[in-house]
């Protein structure tokens, strides 16, 4: 099982390098299923291991001019703050019971995957539908309205990588793409930066509130990195957009599986 994780974890980070997210959203899945960690404590760890694995994958496409540095400032006015708060103040506040329906308990570990199962199906039926290129637009859209709805979504990509631990790069892709503009190779460079700094900016802020297994969180971060320098070389030569598909195909398995374990067995 160890050997299967680990190699869960590169393909984790290969997403993340070929197609700019979506890997990031199996990180709390593998640790939960296949190394047996805590749902809570594995959106931490996760929040370490994407950063990590991002901010690798960055820096490749920052040499290479394909990050948009003031896309990735104005996200980071409400995307890092929502993420360090929900960190720092709300998860530690969450109680291990939250109700009961019947002889069915609902702990904040089952609700979190609960919730992870829930984000995984839109997101896996996103890529699914959108297996082709996204269509990106002639015209950026202008003025305020650009502007408040970067800061709005970049408020929800918080909260979402917030709790669950998930860096929201199917969320982050389009937004670059149809909302900002920008062509698809820099959309996934500037999601990985942004991904980088609200995941490790996120894990400060839970810094004290767990005990944190530092060896085996370096192990499965190592393995991402090598994935995301895999995928950051494979970019060159395959298109993002025909793993898509496939890949969205994987993910929403495993969201319906997450279900079935949780409520089922």
């Amino acid at each position: 099982m160890v050997i299967i994780g680990f190699i869960a974890a590169i393909l984790i980070g290969l997403s993340l390098g070929l197609i700019g997210g979506g890997g990031s959203i199996l990180t709390v899945p593998v640790l939960v299923y296949i190394f047996g960690v805590d749902p809570v404590l594995a959106t931490s760890y996760s929040l370490l291991i994407v950063g990590a694995t991002s901010i690798v994958g960055a820096f490749s496409n920052f040499r290479k001019k394909q990050v948009s540095i003031s896309t990735t400032l104005l996200f980071g006015l409400s995307s890092i703050t929502t993420v360090f708060l929900t960190r720092k103040y709300l998860i530690p506040n969450i109680p291990h019971h939250l109700f009961s329906i019947g002889n069915f308990e609902v702990t904040h570990g089952i609700l979190t995957m609960l919730l992870f199962a829930a984000l995984m199906v839109p997101a896996s039926l996103s890529m699914i539908r959108n297996g082709k290129a996204i269509e990106e637009p002639e015209k950026t859209t202008g003025g305020k309205f650009q502007t408040g709805k970067l800061l709005l979504l970049g408020m929800l990509i918080g909260i979402v990588t917030g709790l669950l631990g998930a860096g929201g790069g199917f969320l982050l892709i389009p937004t670059l793409v149809i909302v900002v503009g920008l062509p698809m190779k820099k959309a996934i460079g500037t999601s990985l930066l942004i991904i980088a700094l609200n995941s490790l900016l996120g894990f400060t802020g839970d810094l004290g509130h767990f005990d944190i297994d530092w060896r085996f969180l370096l192990e499965i971060m190592g393995m991402a990195i090598i994935g995301i320098i895999i995928g950051s070389a494979l970019n060159k030569k395959i298109k993002p957009q025909s793993l898509k598909k496939g890949f969205g195909w994987f993910v929403l398995i495993m969201g319906v599986y997450i279900i079935v374990k949780e409520l089922f067995l």
